[in-house]
């Protein structure tokens, strides 16, 4: 297994080493001992979630406030989207700007989203099953969102509007400047 910072340092792409022949393919998706000689520390994952979903579906821009933050390692098992982390760390050089990966169940790559950022995807594919990893487990008290849309943050889902498929709780998302922020340098892992 490989690892690419991307244009924001704290977000990770990683690559896991596929082997594969005439009968199908293998991949470890996770090694804890690698990611944390990368990074540095360690990040305590506790729960395993999927879902599943059709062309179109956006789900975003989501995150947890302290003290029930989440880092996401997210990959895609089947199907294609495009995953964005947005920086929402007040006081970080990069605060509001975002990273946009294409992950795939062909590519095999990984995003790791840490604390701090808000994060989401839109399914570019007929259908796509999702699969991520999260080091805290959900607090809808600390649950927040931020308008998928909003123009100051400028992302590109690819997706034509009248295409999307939103919940009703992510067409009611805040704009970036309205939604709550984290604080760069606190460290949100005690």
């Amino acid at each position: 297994m490989t690892f690419e910072r991307t244009a924001i340092p704290d977000v990770v792409i990683l690559h896991p080493k596929v082997h594969g022949d005439h009968r199908g393919y293998f991949v470890e998706t996770f090694r804890a001992d690698k990611l944390e000689a990368f990074l540095g520390f360690h990040i305590p994952f506790c729960q395993d979630n999927e879902s599943s979903s059709s062309y179109g579906v956006l789900r975003g821009l989501h995150y947890q406030l302290p003290p029930h933050a989440q880092t996401k390692l997210v990959r895609v098992i089947e199907g294609e989207v495009l995953d964005v982390a947005v920086d929402i760390r007040a006081g970080s050089p990069t605060f509001g700007h975002h990273v946009s990966v294409h992950l795939s169940g062909e590519n095999k790559r990984q995003l790791l989203i840490p604390r701090g950022f808000a994060h989401g995807f839109v399914v570019l594919s007929e259908k796509c099953t999702f699969a991520y990893k999260v080091d805290n487990y959900y607090s809808p008290e600390c649950d927040r969102g931020i308008a998928f849309d909003d123009p100051a943050l400028g992302i590109d889902w690819i997706v034509e509007t009248p295409s999307l498929q939103l919940s009703a709780k992510d067409t009611q998302q805040p704009l970036f400047a309205n939604a709550d922020h984290f604080t760069f340098g606190e460290n949100l892992y005690v």
